[in-house]
């Protein structure tokens, strides 16, 4: 999908009416990243409340990022086909649907059911907002907009698990953590009927087919290989997870072999297999899917430590990361507008260096101060983790895109931003592994700090030892990305549109 494919002329719409679909699709933006940072602070408490298992926790995040992922791509071209409002309403219905079913759900197999809903309806949604950005803003406007989207990006990271935690604190009408979700409803509701009223449609002339056989594979190849990572240490990893496993690499070749066939026959595949041949965009995908995994393995696992390990309340842990939102926020506009600009490549490998710097001070002092760590301590590492994720996560995506021919550059973004959901993902399950396959079956309520916070420092050092790799994969990117995607140049000739927005924090 490329903006150039758009058949609405963007100066048509008037001025008022631009900036007002610009407000609601921003919002919908906004409540999906919401929605993703929400749920994190308010998992131990749906544990309490619910009786989920910690695999049906795993879950709750993971088959959200999961059917984000596997939906993506398609979510873009049903909009290039369709009309990206008719898919944009279509989203925003289904996602604020969903959302009821997560707050009225009745146990968690239904919790966990209607978060994989919502998270394929987030998957119709998402892609729509930028390609109607570029629909209906010229090309000398776009800086401005995407300023704006920026902050929004910012503002969700920080405010979601604040929002999270006083939702869950108050226990408004003795709901619990429920009020997390419902909250979307008169969101959804208002973006549902000004955006059928302020939103124009738009369609690409020559949309790609779509590739549901990729889809499937996809998805078939994800949960052979995370239902068994997810499940095993509860079941004893028997025989066919670790069948389950291997097979899913079988699958991903078939994967492979079947979109080089698409690709020669109609030129429709879900994954455009001549990408891979651009060096700095398969280390790329490398960096975002381990990035994806870091971030899914630190954020579960921080929570359950702050609210179980430590019994802090969700008001406490969410003012807690604080620091580190704000940290991300400002080194992330630093980055894009100051720093690589100057020096390239260094500042993403910068970056990668100093967030793993940030996990061993974390590790250090949770070892140092023990079960009598207080918010303040965990400031410095928080911090220090925030300026590295900031150096990394604004710039990455057009540091991989660099050197990617134009004419993919839609496909390409929508690409990355499925593989580091997919990260996200894999990181969700591996935490069975890494976090809760260190914790005994039966503790006593004396042992659960100790445990929780010996196994907060083994997943760390997990965390610390994929930022080294991340930071090994980056030496493949160019030196200095090129400004080719850029915009900005005062003409009205529409540039590529990215399929979804950056995911800052999950």
């Amino acid at each position: 999908m490329t903006s150039t494919d758009v058949d609405t002329d963007a100066r048509s719409v008037p001025d008022r009416t631009r900036w007002l679909a610009l407000a609601i699709v921003m919002t919908a933006a906004f409540m999906d990243l919401v929605d993703v940072t929400i749920v994190n602070i308010a998992i131990p408490s749906i544990k309490r409340d619910a009786g989920a298992s910690f695999s049906q926790i795993q879950w709750i995040t993971a088959g959200y990022a999961l059917a984000f992922a596997a939906g993506l791509i398609t979510g873009g071209r049903l909009g290039d086909i369709h009309g990206r409002k008719r898919l944009f309403l279509f989203g925003v219905a289904g996602f604020t649907l969903a959302s009821a079913l997560c707050g009225f759900a009745a146990n968690p197999g239904m919790l966990v059911a209607s978060r994989i809903l919502q998270g394929g309806m987030a998957a119709m949604m998402v892609p729509q907002v930028l390609s109607i950005v570029h629909a209906t803003f010229p090309a000398h406007e776009r800086g401005k907009v995407f300023g704006l989207f920026g902050a929004i990006v910012g503002l969700g990271a920080v405010s979601g698990p604040l929002l999270g935690a006083l939702l869950t604190e108050w226990n408004l009408f003795g709901l619990e953590w429920r009020p997390i979700f419902l909250i979307n409803l008169p969101v959804g509701i208002a973006a549902l009927l000004l955006g059928r009223r302020y939103i124009g449609e738009s369609k690409a002339p020559h949309a790609l087919k779509l590739d549901l056989a990729g889809v499937a594979l996809v998805t078939l190849g994800l949960l052979m290989l995370l239902y068994p990572l997810t499940r095993g240490r509860e079941l004893g990893w028997p025989l066919w997870g670790y069948l389950s496993m291997a097979g899913s690499l079988v699958v991903f070749g078939v994967l492979v072999a079947y979109e080089r066939r698409k690709a020669a026959r109609d030129g429709s595949p879900l994954i455009e297999p001549s990408l891979f041949k651009v060096k700095s965009f398969a280390a790329g995908i490398a960096v975002q899917t381990v990035f994806g995994v870091a971030l899914g393995v630190f954020f579960l696992v921080w929570t359950l430590y702050m609210q179980i390990g430590l019994g802090w309340t969700p008001l406490h842990a969410g003012l807690t990361g604080v620091p580190f939102s704000i940290a991300v926020s400002v080194a992330a506009g630093l980055s894009v507008q100051k720093l690589v600009p100057r020096f390239g490549r260094k500042v993403l490998q910068a970056g990668a260096l100093v967030m793993g710097l940030g996990v061993l001070l974390y590790v250090w002092e949770c070892d140092h101060y023990g079960l009598a760590i207080a918010s303040w301590q965990m400031a410095l590492p928080l911090v220090v983790m925030g300026l590295g994720m900031g150096l990394i996560v604004a710039p990455l995506t057009d540091a991989v895109l660099s050197e990617v021919p134009r004419e993919h550059a839609g496909s390409a973004s929508g690409l990355i931003n499925t593989v580091q959901q997919m990260g996200n993902a894999l990181g969700l399950g591996l935490v069975s592994v890494v976090f809760f396959g260190v914790i005994g079956d039966r503790l006593t309520s004396a042992q659960v700090g100790p445990a929780f916070a010996h196994a907060f420092r083994h997943a760390l050092l997990w965390v610390a030892a994929v930022m080294a790799v991340m930071f090994l994969l980056m030496w493949a990117l160019p030196k200095h990305p090129a400004q080719h995607l850029e915009g900005g140049d005062g003409t009205d000739e529409p540039l590529p549109a990215p399929e979804a927005e950056p995911e800052l924090v999950h």
